[in-house]
């Protein structure tokens, strides 16, 4: 049913006449019956009857004219909560990993609760390869993801990419081999992560231009994890340069060429103007 029609039945229903409805909404009052006219035929029954001189609505001009307000108030919201100059409100979904959501969303959350309290947000922990899968799915708004300089990924052209920041990793070694040369460690087992491809990458080219093929033992999703393995003599693995290290292990500088961790935002294209998603997007980047 046409929003115009269902706009005149419902004014005809506040207002009472077809001469106040033209006189409100600048129609004329055949124009008024015309319409009103077209909507029966839509519905399928009578929707006014004469009273005299003026008309009235029939019963189930009346039903319709309540769902008509309900109607028309649905597209209004609808018209607001798109509109890229509205004010920001709704829930946002987030899928990233974790690293990413500690350093760039938490921090914004309470900002957000305090400056803009119609937006919520909801979080999923998900490796790139998931959150863009999700993304594509329409599972959730805006995802945070990343490649390494030496793996770089061809992100589908869906999907519009914001770059956030830049991160060095370093090899992490036990302790009393930190002074040793990447080729010292031809014959150790690796330690790779469990749900992204990537970081195998980097360490298969980075052992290609050391001369040899590294052997992938072990893999693990959580960075303490992967230092708990090294801790235990499991072997070595890459692990962001600022990161923290535990006692017995040592960082082994990966430099010509560096290992650099590239985070972004992404978001699917055509949606980038929704003021909650902007929003977020803003207080990222």
């Amino acid at each position: 049913m046409d929003l115009r029609r269902l706009t005149l039945l419902h004014e005809l229903s506040r207002l009472g006449s077809m001469r106040a409805v033209a006189d409100e909404l600048g129609y004329t009052t055949s124009t008024v019956s015309q319409q009103l006219s077209v909507l029966a035929r839509e519905a399928g029954t009578a929707l006014i009857e004469p009273t005299g001189r003026r008309v009235r609505l029939t019963p189930a001009g009346e039903r319709l004219a309540a769902h008509a307000g309900t109607i028309l108030a649905a597209v209004d919201a609808a018209r607001a909560d798109l509109d890229p100059s509205g004010e920001p409100a709704g829930t946002v979904r987030v899928a990233g990993f974790a690293t990413a959501i500690r350093r760039s969303l938490l921090p914004v959350v309470a900002r957000l609760s305090a400056e803009h309290p119609a937006v919520h947000l909801r979080l999923y922990e998900h490796e790139p390869a998931e959150a863009v899968q999700l993304l594509a799915d329409d599972e959730v708004d805006l995802a945070l993801v990343y490649d390494y300089e030496l793996a770089p990924v061809r992100w589908d052209p869906l999907f519009a990419i914001t770059p956030l920041w830049t991160s060095a990793w370093d090899l992490g070694v036990p302790a009393a081999d930190a002074t040793q040369a990447l080729a010292a460690f031809a014959d150790a087992d690796w330690i790779v992560n469990s749900r992204n491809v990537a970081d195998e990458h980097v360490v298969r080219l980075l052992a290609s231009l050391a001369g040899f093929e590294p052997r992938i033992a072990h893999r693990a999703d959580s960075l303490e994890l992967v230092q708990d393995l090294i801790v235990g003599g499991f072997g070595v693995g890459l692990l962001p340069a600022e990161m923290p290290l535990r006692e017995g292990i040592g960082r082994l500088p990966l430099r010509d060429p560096g290992v650099h961790l590239r985070a972004y935002l992404a978001v699917r294209r055509g949606r980038e103007n929704w003021p909650p998603l902007r929003l977020i997007s803003s207080m990222l980047v």
